[in-house]
């Protein structure tokens, strides 16, 4: 069992996930332990290394979270695998950076932001990810006006990536209620292969 340790300690947001995602191409270590002092980082990581096909063991540390990462699936896929890459060639991701629409009525704009998501099964197959970061993070919490929208959307198989730093930022980890804590990683990774981005 490989001793290598990742110290990503004070590391922001997507480094620790772009560090674990180096040491994985360059040596493909069976074990490797890495050191996150946040909540969000150690969401970001657990559901990295999941993808890799490592199993991950998370303990409380002084000052953050050791994640004891051990290979147990050699056949997992990618973050995006060059077959998922081929079937977002017609995809829509849809990037939301606040909870509500346009300036003016914060009223009007939370409506308008209800009806959006409501009306997003209209893109129907071609619908593919929805990225949501700063402000917008509240929209996936358990209070959210919109939640209902968003479970329906998610039910039909739709990604919904929630920007795990600005979760903590808002100290709304443990609210959060639908979707997946992402990193910018997978955000930027998202925008770039994607057909088409729709901001609302």
């Amino acid at each position: 069992m490989s001793n290598t340790e990742l110290n990503c300690l004070s590391l922001s947001c997507p480094q620790p996930v772009i560090q674990c995602k180096k040491l994985i191409e360059q040596e493909a270590p069976s074990a490797f332990t890495v050191l996150v002092d946040n909540d969000a980082a150690k969401d970001n990581v657990v559901r990295f290394l999941a993808s890799k096909g490592y199993s991950a063991k998370s303990d409380r540390i002084e000052g953050g979270w050791s994640i004891l990462a051990t290979a147990s699936n050699a056949d997992a896929c990618e973050v995006l695998t060059d077959d998922e890459l081929e079937s977002v060639d017609s995809s829509i991701c849809v990037f939301i950076s606040s909870a509500t629409i346009g300036i003016g009525d914060d009223e009007l704009g939370a409506k308008l932001m209800k009806n959006f998501l409501a009306t997003l099964p209209e893109l129907g197959k071609s619908l593919w990810r929805i990225v949501m970061v700063n402000g917008a993070v509240t929209l996936a919490t358990e209070d959210s006006h919109v939640l209902e929208e968003l479970k329906a959307l998610e039910a039909t198989g739709i990604d919904i990536l929630v920007c795990g730093t600005c979760l903590d930022h808002f100290s709304m980890l443990e609210k959060k209620a639908v979707g997946e804590t992402t990193n910018m990683l997978d955000i930027v990774t998202s925008m770039q292969v994607a057909a088409k981005i729709i901001r609302p």
